[in-house]
């Protein structure tokens, strides 16, 4: 049975539901509407719903959670109406009906789309701490000790005593850190990417925030190659944003990677004619990458001359700005429930 047909079935079932007293209601909620319920269910199934079916699928499911919820209110009216509770006393402390069900965040669905893509890819998750040391954040990512990344102007130190900073101690800047940490207790072959928070010492505006969240991925290997690296970030770059998305990497530096590139893909909305979106390029910038700096490798205690590997880094907001055309970066913070209902049809 398909999931549409699934979807269907539930509702000529939730239309048809009853109960005699508040305890029969109660495991209705729960069947339906509870966080393990049966549309919970449903909506976990959705991510796996082809793209061009989503939104169909999306609304379908939406009106189901809608009608579950109102007919559970219906007959809670019945009930009350008809001296069926045993205590007609109003309970203030109680939460108010209806419930108002809430939806994952626009970021929560990027980010669980890509790590998704690459877990297809054979990338594994890992995770690291967000108050790092300097060791790991910088100095095994090969950053000089005069690299203007750590300068105050850039990164958060933390106070260990008042009006005393820990050089030492930051929140991290990117998750690198975690790649450091992997390779140091991990040998080849290594194949992970690193989803997290990050923080940067930047004033807030509709482009940019104190603090963000990237994936970062790392593959180590024997014999791994630029190629490898091309066709892995092709690969993502058309099941993200659609099997006819190119992409172009143009040289850049990093300390952490060399060769380091930048990688664009065409505009899906002009289609790489040329929009004040991208600009009138036809390009949007979306990640950086690069193979693995051989002093990054020899710092995390892997032999250099044996194995190689590439990394790449992304920026949850930014993919999330082009999937969803959405041009302020405080909106994903300012918890306006405006803004997130938007999103309720693609959970």
């Amino acid at each position: 049975m398909s999931l549409k047909e699934n979807i269907q079935d539930l509702l000529k079932e939730v239309s048809q539901l009853k109960a005699e007293n508040e305890k029969e209601l109660e495991e209705l909620r729960i069947k339906y509407l509870s966080k393990k319920g049966v549309i919970t269910e449903l909506m976990k199934d959705f991510r796996n719903v082809p793209n061009e079916e989503k939104r169909e699928i999306g609304m379908c499911i939406n009106q189901l959670k809608t009608e579950a919820q109102n007919k559970i209110n219906s007959i809670r009216e019945s009930l009350q109406q008809n001296g069926a509770q045993s205590d007609t006393r109003l309970d203030l402390t109680r939460t108010a009906y209806p419930i108002a069900l809430g939806s994952r965040h626009p970021l929560t669905l990027v980010k669980n789309e890509i790590i998704d893509i690459f877990s297809r890819l054979g990338f594994c998750l890992a995770d690291g701490p967000e108050v790092e040391d300097d060791l790991h954040v910088f100095t095994k990512m090969n950053f000089a000790a005069d690299h203007p990344a750590r300068d105050m102007q850039d990164t958060f130190f933390i106070e260990t005593n008042p009006n005393e900073v820990a050089k030492n101690i930051i929140l991290r800047s990117h998750t690198s850190s975690v790649q450091a940490r992997v390779m140091e207790t991990t040998q080849p072959p290594i194949r992970i990417i690193c989803p997290g928070r990050v923080y940067r010492n930047e004033t807030i505006t509709a482009r940019a925030h104190c603090f963000f969240h990237q994936i970062e991925g790392l593959y180590v290997d024997e014999n791994v190659s630029f190629k490898d690296l091309k066709q892995v970030l092709l690969l993502f770059a058309q099941e993200m944003f659609g099997k006819d998305t190119k992409i172009r990497l143009r040289p850049s530096y990093f300390p952490f990677t060399e060769p380091s590139a930048e990688m664009d893909i065409s505009c899906d909305i002009c289609g790489g004619v040329g929009c004040s979106f991208c600009k009138n390029t036809g390009w949007v910038e979306i990640l950086g990458c690069g193979m693995v700096h051989p002093n990054v490798l020899e710092l995390c205690g892997i032999d250099s001359k044996k194995y190689k590997g590439y990394a790449f880094g992304l920026g949850i907001e930014r993919i999330t700005n082009l999937k969803y055309k959405i041009s302020d970066l405080r909106l994903f913070s300012e918890n306006d429930k405006r803004f997130l209902e938007e999103f309720t049809s693609v959970n």
